[in-house]
């Protein structure tokens, strides 16, 4: 979209104006406001927490720490060696659990 740059600019006193004029107006949409939800449609796309998955199958490749990486004595996750910020008693720990 081209732009005017020589066109005269609002003053913040006009940007004021103009909003005042649109909250006006709004207010007197007051039925916009409102969403008609079917419950059911609703249900159908959440599951509940507890719910039975023992018939789900998950399939994941878990890859064997690397060479570069470290596994936290506090929080045992998996880091990178950037994540390292102290080696105590031969334990490391991340800059996180620090």
């Amino acid at each position: 979209m081209a732009t005017d740059y020589d066109s005269p600019r609002k003053t913040d006193e006009d940007i004021n104006e103009d909003s005042l004029q649109e909250l006006q107006a709004r207010r007197g949409d007051k039925g916009t406001g409102t969403i008609d939800v079917d419950p059911d449609e609703v249900a159908e796309g959440m599951e509940l927490p507890g719910a039975d998955l023992s018939g789900e199958e998950l399939a994941v490749r878990v890859l064997p720490r690397q060479a570069d990486e470290f596994t936290c004595s506090s929080c045992f996750l998996v880091h990178h060696r950037s994540q390292l910020a102290v080696q105590r008693k031969g334990q490391l720990v991340c800059k996180e659990c620090v």
